[in-house]
């Protein structure tokens, strides 16, 4: 089974692996089913979907139908105004056929002017947190992509206190000061208050050439089991961290092997990941602040 931890101060011991259920989104329903089936022998109690996910929260409905119980259930808004942002929620609901989501985020927070209206008086904050007091949600969070990303999630705890954030983390994303910097500025915030941190994009490779036509996931993965392996180690070998899985299904029984694996989580050498970076031609996803919305 996976090793779990507390998800913030949520009371909620989830697997350190979280399910990335966008890649359910363009899935017939037997081909989710058959994902579901090995999210849940693998030891995953954690989803995380999108009303923008395509078809993602459609599929979950009948595995949930039977598992609502086991697992700690998160969906996203992309909706900065109030009245949308909560209808795109009980929409949600309706979709998945449940009554309550646990976490719900908004979703790639980091335009200012976008942040401006979320939250202004009747923006997206304030009904989120409305909907959290009527019951429809348990928790709130912010999530985000770009290089600019922990920077906007600092300032969004500053005027909010949201229940998680999530955002890009892996080596060579790190490797950048600027980054690194904001980065570490936020855990400690986090820590400071409990907040959970999720990351994504923990076994990229890099951006696609050419079309993305065919593919499964917004960004080129590692395939390679070894270095996916040390690419999660990297994310894990910070107890601070959950790590949410790739869009690109084919590629969670590699994960869920590393992370069950790895009970110690010990972190990789530089050297070693350097090396990979070498082999498997790492690039950065991000070139200057170029943002994709997922």
């Amino acid at each position: 089974m996976l090793p779990t931890q507390p998800f913030g101060r949520t009371g909620h011991q989830s697997s350190r692996a979280i399910f990335g259920a966008a890649a359910l989104g363009r899935m017939t329903q037997e081909r989710a089913d058959e994902t579901m089936a090995v999210v849940d022998a693998g030891g995953i109690n954690h989803i995380d979907t999108a009303a923008d996910y395509g078809d993602s929260e459609l599929r979950l409905a009948p595995w949930l139908a039977g598992n609502r119980h086991k697992v700690f259930l998160a969906t996203k808004t992309g909706h900065r105004s109030g009245a949308e942002a909560r209808a795109q929620l009980e929409a949600s609901l309706t979709r998945m056929a449940v009554d309550q989501v646990d976490l719900i985020q908004l979703h790639n927070l980091v335009e200012p002017e976008e942040w401006e209206t979320a939250f202004a008086p009747g923006g997206a904050v304030q009904a989120l947190a409305k909907a959290r007091d009527e019951g429809l949600c348990r928790f709130i969070g912010v999530t985000g992509h770009g290089l600019r990303i922990p920077a906007m999630h600092l300032r969004s705890l500053q005027a909010f206190d949201f229940d998680s954030v999530l955002l890009p983390y892996n080596f060579v994303l790190l490797e950048r000061p600027d980054y690194r910097a904001d980065v570490e500025a936020l855990f400690d915030l986090c820590a400071e208050r409990q907040v959970a941190v999720q990351t994504i994009k923990s076994i990229a490779r890099g951006r696609w050439s050419g079309s993305r036509e065919g593919k499964f996931s917004w960004y080129e993965p590692l395939t390679d089991p070894a270095a996916i392996a040390r690419a999660v180690r990297y994310v894990l070998g910070n107890p601070q961290l959950f790590l949410n899985t790739s869009s690109d299904a084919t590629l969670l029984p590699a994960v869920l092997a590393s992370v069950a694996e790895a009970a110690d989580f010990a972190m990789p050498s530089p050297d070693e990941l350097r090396a990979d970076i070498d082999t498997f031609g790492i690039t950065s996803l991000f070139d200057g602040d170029a943002l994709e919305r997922i």
